[in-house]
């Protein structure tokens, strides 16, 4: 193989899976593309997944890079420590794996690092490889989190409430809707963030899961280099929305067959994401909504996690147990028919393509959103962690793509507000605005990703940045 582009991620699906389109694009375009994955966090599974990828994937390369030694045993162990920051450090220490891969092959025309992994930046400055930084979320979370470091606020964000805060292109964010990890600067989990935030602006370049006609303002003022004022800013490409069908598998879900035997735009789809699951009594106020609201719904329910269990089971998208005993007494019996209840999994990207799906009660990644616009489905936003907040934010408020469900920031969203919010979306005025909207998002990410798109263009200018003659 000659001169290839190195792209580096970590083994979590939310982050794997785009970074797996970005490469399949590149390839596309003839491109040598090798993905290295750092083995983290590692549950044992890893080599099957790459394997898996390698073989879904024929035109791209996997690498599995070893967990770091370095890391000393009590540092594993240690049931205090926090998930977050022991996640950075374990992904930095990766970074010995990352150069050992990178000297052993043919000369790198670039690496481009996951933002979680924007500290393998420092093997791309020793070995002289132009170094680029992929940000699988939002240009409005880009906007935000290059500007944060330069605010120097008074108080931590936590103390400020539902302040509203002011970021360069971006729609006003309220304090508390940032994510955990921001909210008190006395805290280790505010320096880690920080300095992730820190690596953005050594990049050569950032590419963005997202494209030009989302989020106007916020690709202008990155452009424009506002966020950090005085600096020279990395080059933005805007390369979405990266949104891949499940591969490799032709047993149809049993959830698609039913789809097909309901009227178009009529289904409620709910799934709370890979890394996601709510407490019992949480599920049982969800299908009294459902219920109350008397419209159609397919519902992915995962097993709730304890609250003090690993931080890596939350990664790990298990859950398993009797959907039946999780939900009140008769309720599959009494829905039969107009609802249905599978258990963890759904093929999300499928399921929102279906013409029966009519809206999408989701937590708010960023890839389920890409997944949900280019599906041209409203969305009913549950944000439950990291950035989902502000991208609830960005798609309510701003982009103007879905509604929020009251009560997220609180200890449970009652019955209620779920049954008002389905009701909302499905029946009103205001809800077909929502769809008008939503048809016209897809079109216009449909159009970026063209020949000649918004998109397709900016992945061109990358290829043409790196030096990298293609047969296209």
């Amino acid at each position: 193989m000659g001169s290839s582009v190195v792209l580096y991620t970590w083994m979590v699906r939310g982050h794997l899976h785009p970074m797996t389109q970005l490469a399949d694009h590149l390839a596309g375009h003839g491109v040598p593309v090798t993905v290295a994955v750092a083995d983290v966090p590692s549950t044992g599974e890893s080599s099957q997944t790459i394997a898996r990828l390698s073989a879904t994937y024929p035109t791209v390369s996997f690498h599995l890079l070893p967990p770091a030694p370095t890391r000393s045993a009590e540092d594993a162990a240690d049931p205090n420590a926090d998930p977050f920051i022991t996640l950075i450090a374990d992904l930095r220490a990766t970074n010995t794996a990352l150069l050992a891969f990178l000297r052993s092959l043919p000369p790198v025309k670039a690496l481009v690092a996951d933002f979680f992994c924007a500290y393998g930046l420092d093997a791309a400055t020793e070995l002289g490889v132009p170094a680029y930084v992929f940000f699988s979320l939002c240009a409005s979370a880009l906007a935000t989190f290059l500007h944060i470091p330069v605010l120097r606020p008074a108080v931590s964000f936590g103390e400020m409430g539902r302040s509203l805060l002011q970021f360069p292109g971006v729609h006003p964010i309220p304090a508390s809707d940032l994510p955990e990890a921001l909210l008190d600067r006395d805290n280790m989990q505010y320096d880690t963030i920080l300095g992730l935030f820190e690596q953005l602006p050594r990049a050569t370049g950032i590419l963005s899961n997202t494209f030009d006609w989302l989020e106007p303002r916020a690709v202008k003022a990155i452009k424009d280099g506002t966020p950090r004022p005085g600096e020279s800013m990395p080059k933005l490409f805007c390369v979405g929305p990266l949104v891949g069908e499940e591969r490799g598998g032709n047993k149809i879900h049993e959830s698609l067959s039913w789809l097909d035997k309901q009227p178009a735009g009529s289904v409620v789809f709910l799934c709370f994401g890979s890394a996601s699951s709510v407490p019992a009594e949480q599920l049982n106020e969800i299908a009294v909504g459902l219920e109350k609201s008397g419209h159609a719904f397919l519902w992915a329910v995962r097993a709730p996690v304890a609250p003090d269990a690993d931080s890596t089971k939350r990664f790990e998208g298990r859950g398993d147990a009797a959907v039946e005993a999780l939900l009140p007494d008769g309720f599959l019996d009494r829905t039969r028919g107009r609802g249905m209840v599978v258990s963890s999994w759904a093929p999300q990207v499928e399921v929102l393509r279906h013409p029966a799906i009519g809206a999408f009660v989701t937590h708010c990644g960023w890839n389920s959103i890409m997944e949900a616009v280019t599906a041209g489905v409203p969305m009913l936003c549950w944000p439950m962690y990291a950035e989902q907040r502000m991208n609830k934010v960005f798609i309510a408020e701003d982009m103007k793509l879905g509604v929020t469900i009251d009560g997220y920031d609180e200890v449970m969203v009652k019955a209620g507000q779920v049954e008002a919010k389905v009701r909302l979306v499905m029946d009103s005025e205001h809800g077909k605005e929502i769809r008008d909207r939503t048809m016209l998002a897809k079109q216009m990410a449909a159009d970026a990703l063209e020949c000649g798109g918004s998109s397709t263009a900016a992945c061109l200018d990358f290829i043409n940045s790196i030096n990298i003659s293609t047969p296209h």
